[in-house]
């Protein structure tokens, strides 16, 4: 399958490493949904979470820190102590070097990260990103032939987090409540200036499926 470079992330790594600093990534929503080459792109540090592509129950959250980014936190002359996310003693935790107390694992939460890690290894990624894609495109084609627009353009889009106009003339929110009450359906709104204007519809890890994407469009096609 052709990777799929939503945004330009070795382009910005590149410059990021020119300009002398850390390159930074938010892969809450991308990661085990689609390509993410963290080593190639000279990314040094990014993170995502459990309960997303993953499916996994939420409350962890997996990372990564290249070695420019433990030498930037090594070496820093401003140490603030915290018990609260401080990568020094979670490193030194993690290395064995100071194994004194620092938490209580969440055991529970670390087997069912193993087991959704395991289904990810069973399917294989290129058929994960080929499958999240393959169901992005199925939700286009339904969505803009009732009349919804993506807002992002084609390219940069997330095929898991799907950005939709609502039509004129529609009442978005009283929609979005006919779904949720009338057929267990529940889309997010939009966010900030987006509000009332738009919908976010997710197709993340086990929930990116044909069925749920059939389900939406016959419950549409009911409602509009």
């Amino acid at each position: 399958m052709k990777s799929l470079k939503l945004q330009p992330l070795e382009e910005i790594g590149k410059m990021v490493r020119d300009a002398g600093a850390l390159f930074v990534v938010d892969a809450v929503t991308s990661y085990c949904g689609t390509d993410l080459k963290v080593d190639e792109w000279g990314i040094d540090a990014i993170y995502s979470g459990s309960q997303k592509c993953l499916s996994a129950p939420p409350g962890l959250s997996p990372v990564s820190f290249s070695e420019r980014a433990v030498a930037a936190l090594d070496n820093r002359k401003t140490k603030v102590q915290s018990w609260f996310l401080d990568l020094s003693l979670v490193k030194n935790y993690w290395e064995g070097a100071k194994r004194a107390y620092h938490h209580t694992a969440p055991v529970s939460a670390m087997f069912a990260l193993r087991e959704a890690y395991r289904l990810v290894m069973e399917e294989g990624l290129e058929a994960r990103f080929a499958r999240h894609n393959e169901n992005h495109e199925l939700l286009k084609q339904g969505l803009e032939g009732m009349g919804f627009e993506f807002i992002v353009p084609e390219g940069f889009r997330l095929p898991m987090l799907n950005a939709v106009k609502v039509p004129e003339g529609l009442d978005e929110a009283a929609l979005r409540t006919r779904l949720l009450q009338d057929y267990d359906i529940e889309v997010g709104g939009g966010l900030g200036k987006f509000a009332g204007k738009l919908w976010r519809i997710g197709l993340m890890g086990e929930s990116s499926n044909k069925n749920h994407i059939n389900m939406l469009l016959a419950a549409l096609q009911q409602l509009i």
